[in-house]
């Protein structure tokens, strides 16, 4: 059985519990950060905590707890739970209760959660994947929150059309960012990304630190209509690494199969992460 973090107590997953009255159980109030580990050292993780600590910034959140001793909490969840390969690290922060029910009192309530790392589809790897775009903005996109209506939606619709992932578009037809992802397309020797008004993703930030001064990278919208002009494209994403889209909605991205450009990056991703959990990477 796994080991949480909740509120100052190491806790049996079955003994875990928040209050009903909790705004992020009440309102959806509170914020979250995800992340993998590799041989056990958990990635990039006082960048994730940042995350959280800027996403609780940009709702108004109230944190009580400091970049530091979140890291050390999280380590100590690590070790509580030997029985794991790997790990899916969920660290959530509350809104706490709140005396109307709806205002932040800065009584917030630490949450970290260890669970097994899933292993997704070979096949999204090997084949590639068909996503999805839907006529959607996240409210506060550079707040990792709790509230994800939107994502669920979004999601269902999705997995309904045979597809891993919904990507947002906006008023003007451009694509954002995916329901939990972000995303890459190349055009000839180019790498596009959107320039912000995303999450900011630590796996995309990691991408591009690695082939920085392999391409040239362009921060850019793409709109939907550009899709026929592109080359290659994938995902990134905590949990899900690089991901190569082979298809958007009805459209076939090239020839239809994972491109050699993102093949090589994913190669090149495995090297990195094996070093990283050797503790030979940063």
């Amino acid at each position: 059985m796994d080991t949480y973090y909740i509120d100052g107590q190491f806790v049996s997953e079955d003994e875990a519990t928040l209050s009903v009255k909790d705004i992020t159980v009440l309102r959806g109030f509170g914020v979250f950060d995800f992340l993998i580990t590799y041989n056990k050292r958990p990635f990039r993780l006082e960048k994730h905590v940042a995350r959280l600590e800027n996403s609780a910034r940009h709702i108004g959140l109230g944190l009580k707890h400091s970049n530091k001793e979140i890291c050390g909490i999280v380590l100590r969840t690590i070790e509580k739970n030997p029985h794991h390969k790997e790990e899916n690290i969920r660290i959530v922060y509350t809104g706490g209760i709140s005396s109307d029910g709806v205002s932040p009192q800065g009584n917030g309530v630490l949450m970290v959660m260890a669970t097994s790392k899933h292993e997704l589809p070979e096949w999204w790897y090997t084949r590639g994947t068909k996503v999805i775009t839907v006529d959607m903005e996240r409210f506060i996109p550079e707040a990792k929150s709790t509230n994800y209506l939107s994502a669920v939606f979004a999601q269902q619709k999705a997995h309904s059309l045979g597809a891993v992932e919904a990507i947002y578009k906006d008023k003007d037809n451009r694509l954002l960012e995916g329901t939990t992802t972000n995303f890459f397309a190349f055009k000839n020797n180019t790498l596009i990304t959107p320039p912000g008004g995303i999450l900011p993703g630590i796996t995309r930030d990691a991408v591009l630190e690695i082939i920085e001064k392999k391409y040239d990278i362009v921060l850019d919208f793409l709109p939907h209509e550009d899709l026929t002009d592109v080359d290659e494209m994938f995902l990134t994403a905590s949990n899900k690494e690089i991901v190569p889209i082979i298809q958007v909605d009805d459209t076939v991205i090239a020839d239809g199969r994972p491109g050699e450009k993102t093949l090589a990056l994913m190669a090149e991703w495995k090297a990195y992460t094996t070093a990283y959990g050797l503790g030979e990477a940063d």
